[in-house]
């Protein structure tokens, strides 16, 4: 025994022993996955598609969050490889417990990449249901969650076919404000497999999309060098059936989550049909619950400092922690 005291001693006097150590987080399994799928402009004439991901899932997860990127994003904004401790979504989403599938659109990353006239938010909200069936076996919660026009597709999706537990709204709301929409699509540029493809002009991404958040080299250049496409004509049905016009989120009966930060594209308060407000958490909800009227729960958050591509803020774990809470409750 005075041995044991000696020796314990002697540990503390050279600062090599330690608390107990913390417990370890749940091993986290990732892998690239493929799924096929069938879209078209018509039920009678359709195509073989192939929508890609990437599938991380920690040990024990039963609750599997299938993330929709925006316009002119892959995969990649879901997974921020600048600072990933602060800017990874899916990090924090594992390191809480969820798994998460993170999507390429069709026609962008590693999806199969169809004419662009076959794009609609409908044919890609279609596509992420055909994937979300064959999750349902593996999990017993599903969230569908989308970020700026991958949130219209969530919606779409979510009213549509009523197979999720949770739907979760960021960079979106249902009243856009063109006035700042307008010129960001006007500075695109055509690429891709035809001329319906588009992505922003070099050196545009921070004033279309992370303004008047700080000008973080780092951060901006990780994003011009995964930027990706959009089709034009996922912009259509995006705005009919995603705003003051016919909105599908009317159908939607699960629990939803809208966050924002302080975006131009989808923010203007006092200002009517030019944008949400977005004052505050509860001046959002507010605003927004008129467009969700069959939820059982609708909650709202804010993250100050930034603008629409809210992965990339300095205070993302913020964010990230709310959706976390928030999904723990459904």
């Amino acid at each position: 025994m005075r041995f044991r005291r000696l020796c314990a001693a002697a540990l503390l006097a050279t600062g090599t022993l330690l608390a107990a150590p913390l417990p370890a987080a749940a091993a986290v399994s990732c892998q690239d996955v493929t799924y096929p799928v069938r879209i078209g402009l018509t039920p009678l004439v359709t195509t073989q598609e192939t929508m890609a991901g990437r599938l991380c899932v920690p040990d024990g997860a039963r609750t599997v969050q299938v993330l929709i990127p925006g316009g002119t994003y892959d995969r990649s904004y879901w997974d921020v490889g600048f600072e990933p401790s602060t800017h990874s979504f899916t990090r924090a989403q594992n390191n809480a417990g969820f798994a998460t599938l993170a999507l390429d659109r069709l026609g962008t990353g590693k999806s199969s990449k169809p004419l662009s006239v076959l794009i609609t938010a409908s044919t890609q909200a279609s596509a992420v249901h055909q994937v979300i069936t064959k999750m349902k076996p593996r999990f017993n919660k599903v969230i569908v969650a989308g970020h700026s026009i991958g949130s219209a597709m969530a919606m779409i999706e979510a009213g549509t076919y009523k197979d999720v537990d949770g739907v979760l709204v960021t960079g979106f709301t249902h009243k856009m404000n063109y006035v700042t929409v307008v010129p960001v699509l006007a500075n695109m540029i055509p690429a891709g497999l035809d001329l319906g493809y588009l992505t922003t002009m070099p050196d545009t991404r921070y004033n279309s999309f992370h303004k008047p958040g700080p000008l973080i080299p780092g951060s901006i250049s990780f994003d011009e060098s995964t930027k990706d496409v959009f089709a034009v004509t996922e912009a259509v049905d995006t705005i009919l059936l995603n705003t003051v016009v016919i909105p599908v989120s009317r159908k939607i009966t699960v629990p939803v989550l809208v966050v924002v930060g302080n975006d131009t594209h989808f923010c203007s308060a006092g200002v009517p049909l030019m944008g949400s407000d977005c004052s505050s958490a509860a001046a959002l909800k507010a605003d927004e619950a008129r467009f969700f009227p069959a939820v059982p729960r609708l909650d709202t958050y804010v993250l100050d400092g930034y603008g629409h591509s809210i992965n990339y803020a300095p205070n993302a774990p913020a964010y990230h922690a709310r959706v976390a809470s928030w999904a723990k409750g459904i």
